[in-house]
């Protein structure tokens, strides 16, 4: 006999018929594939589907019909495109004769039932000989080779992890963007830092460590409800690795994106990072007197400044690019006839032994020289007793109580007075010192390019950092002057 039976196959259709043999759900409205039956006209035929079914006084209509499910391959017509019944085709298979029915799913509590043990080898001569069977005896004691072979394995597998480990630390250390990953190379610390050597930064860190535990740093949380007070701020990077990102915004003048990406951080946290440590910096370092009184700077006196041994300050003007502002009055503020571009304007004074012993504020370009020195603040420090060397536009002769070493105007002269030719040399050559010293400072690529406008608002505290760290960055600007 033919055991091919029709599966059912939930396939969604569009037809209404049910099959009537009690417990069977199948209907053509979840079933596609499966086919549905009327009751034969053949009373003796149909008087056993009803007895097979089990419907006793049962009115069967011609809406009444039977699926194919309860019927076997064999009784169906080999050969034809319709599924159609044969005419002795009668409905066999029932839920309650078994088929279909599914073995119940063994319960949680109930215990499952163990394999046999495997047959043990057993000697087949001691088996025969009638002699018991020995097992092994896991209590005894294990030979002294076994132990030393033992101990052996595991001094190497205890080496072998701390290799792993150390292994781990430098791959993590040179995957991390930080100032460890640099300590070995001067040449490098040079780069990113200005410093001339890891352990010149290290000196000046531990001379500003002690008080960045008390940094107020830039956040952006909000005061809470209930206290009113602000979150305190959860730091990203260690405090020396937020100082060497600093270091290199300053520096290499990379971009706030660029230092995000390398240290793994998100931009907006780079740029609290930085300012953070601008206003940190700016009154750290601004806090240390670095005007220097008379008698000390005599100490350090160049001997180059024989005939000048009164300078007290050489001042210069130096400028900033920065970008064009939108606004035309702001345009005409900022621009500098000078340079013919938009500009910030700043005054520096270098004692004659290279130290920048005097910096002003940033100042809009379109000022003059002499009102950014009437304005900067350094006139209260001079006294009758020294002298400033300056440039020719410096017309300050009313304003300072002291000497002013200047070169000399030509005049309505044709030629200048040999007396006049030496002084301008010698004031020449001593004032280019300064020169040199502001270019150390635009050396921090910050400041040699053009500064955007975005960075207005810390600019001025920016710049003053990068002309106070010039004097712990730097050796002397001349080599003969390396024991001042």
């Amino acid at each position: 006999m033919n055991k091919k039976v029709f599966r059912l196959q939930k396939l969604q259709g569009h037809g209404s018929e049910y099959c009537s043999v009690p417990l069977c759900s199948v209907s053509s409205r979840y079933n596609s594939v499966v086919s549905f039956h009327s009751f034969p006209m053949d009373e003796k035929v149909k008087t056993k589907w009803l007895e097979n079914i089990r419907r006793d006084n049962f009115q069967v209509t011609k809406h009444t019909k039977i699926c194919s499910v309860h019927f076997t391959g064999d009784d169906f017509v080999e050969g034809s495109q319709r599924r159609r019944l044969k005419g002795s085709a009668i409905p066999t298979l029932f839920q309650w004769n078994q088929y279909g029915q599914v073995e119940p799913s063994r319960g949680v509590w109930e215990p499952l039932e163990r394999p046999e043990p495997p047959n043990m080898d057993v000697d087949e001569g001691s088996v025969e000989d009638g002699s018991e069977m020995t097992c092994q005896d896991y209590c005894s004691a294990p030979e002294a080779a076994a132990l030393d072979l033992a101990l052996i394995k595991n001094k190497e597998l205890k080496k072998e992890v701390e290799d792993l480990r150390n292994k781990l630390e430098q791959t993590q250390l040179h995957s991390r963007f930080g100032l460890q990953r640099f300590a070995a190379s001067d040449e490098d610390i040079r780069f990113y830092t200005g410093f001339a050597s890891y352990s010149h930064l290290m000196a000046f860190w531990e001379l500003i460590e002690p008080a960045t535990h008390q940094m107020i740093r830039v956040t952006n949380s909000k005061p809470t409800r209930e206290t009113g007070a602000t979150r305190k701020p959860t730091q990203t990077l260690p405090t020396i690795d937020e100082f060497f990102m600093f270091m290199m915004h300053l520096v290499l003048g990379l971009k706030e994106r660029d230092l995000a990406h390398r240290f793994h951080v998100h931009q907006s946290t780079v740029s609290r990072i930085i300012t953070s440590l601008a206003n940190f910096l700016y009154f750290l370092l601004g806090s240390v007197c670095i005007w220097m009184p008379k008698d000390k700077v005599q100490a350090y006196l160049p001997e180059e400044f024989g005939n000048f041994q009164d300078t007290q300050v050489i001042l210069y003007c130096t400028e900033l690019h920065c970008q064009t502002p939108s606004s035309l009055l702001l345009q005409s503020e900022v621009f500098s006839n000078y340079k013919s571009h938009c500009t910030f304007k700043a005054l520096i004074g270098m004692a004659p032994h290279g130290a920048i012993t005097f910096v002003s504020g940033l100042y809009a370009g379109s000022v003059s020289d002499r009102e950014m020195f009437r304005q900067s603040g350094i006139i209260p420090l001079l006294t009758p007793d020294m002298a400033i060397m300056v440039d020719k536009g410096f017309l300050v002769d009313d304003l300072v109580p002291c000497k002013i070493h200047r070169p000399v105007f030509l005049k309505r002269c044709t030629r200048m007075p040999a007396y006049d030719v030496k002084h301008t040399q010698s004031v020449a050559r001593l004032r280019v010192h300064v020169e040199r010293c502001i270019r150390q400072v635009k050396e921090h690529k910050l400041f040699d390019t053009v500064i955007p406008m975005s960075i207005s608002g810390s600019i001025n505290k920016l710049f003053t950092v990068s002309c106070l760290l010039v004097n712990y960055q730097n050796g002397p600007l001349v080599k003969a002057w390396s024991k001042f």
